[in-house]
Parts: structure tokens; sequence; C-alpha cells
């Protein structure tokens, strides 16, 4: 039996908090016309992309679990370093995709 594909199959996240933070999030969730997924899928999905907004707030997260403030700089600063590395050799996802089949065609035996 094939196993399917690495991305395709759905997970269930799930956590526990109180009766009060849940129903608190539900009405904020109705004021602002999202559903908990939608919310959740959206933060998920900033964090993983690394959106700024989103990891200036995960940072001061870190800071008031007692992250090591030290470490956090350094963090930023090397993802800051490395996107604009990207940007300086225009290193896209298109683009690396692109090198890879070019090293394909030239080398088939890769």
């Amino acid at each position: 039996m094939a196993d399917p594909k690495y991305g395709t199959l759905r997970k269930k996240i799930t956590f526990y908090d109180s009766d009060k933070r849940y129903a608190d999030l539900k009405i904020r969730l109705a004021h602002d016309s999202l559903s908990q997924a939608k919310f959740f899928r959206g933060i998920v999905t900033a964090y993983l992309s690394k959106d700024p907004d989103i990891l200036n707030f995960v940072d001061k997260l870190k800071v008031s679990n007692g992250v090591n403030k030290k470490r956090t700089k350094a963090e930023r600063k090397l993802i800051k370093d490395g996107e604009e590395n990207l940007n300086k050799f225009s290193l896209g996802d298109g683009e690396i995709e692109n090198i890879f089949d070019i090293l394909e065609k030239e080398n088939p035996d890769l």
C-alpha cells in the first residue's frame, strides 16, 4: 500500500483553556466575523511564513515566558540576515526550483 504524499494528511491541533477564555474568544471571533478555524489557521500561517507582526508578538511571548532575550535577538538577526541574502541574490522559491531544474538537466546522473 502506497503512503500518501507528505503534507496532504489532515491533522487536528487541540489544547485546553478555561471556559471563560473560550467564551471570550468566541465572542471576539464573532465580533471580527472569523471562525475559530480561520483564526488559528491564519495565525499558524503567519507564524510559519515568518510574518514580522507575528514574530514581534512571539518575541514578547518568549520574553514573558523566560526565554533568553539575547537568544531571541540573535534569532531575529539571523532571520533578517537570511531574508536580506535571499533578496540580495534573488533566491525566491521559484528561482531555487529553476536552479535545481538546470542542475538536473546538465547532470542527469545526480
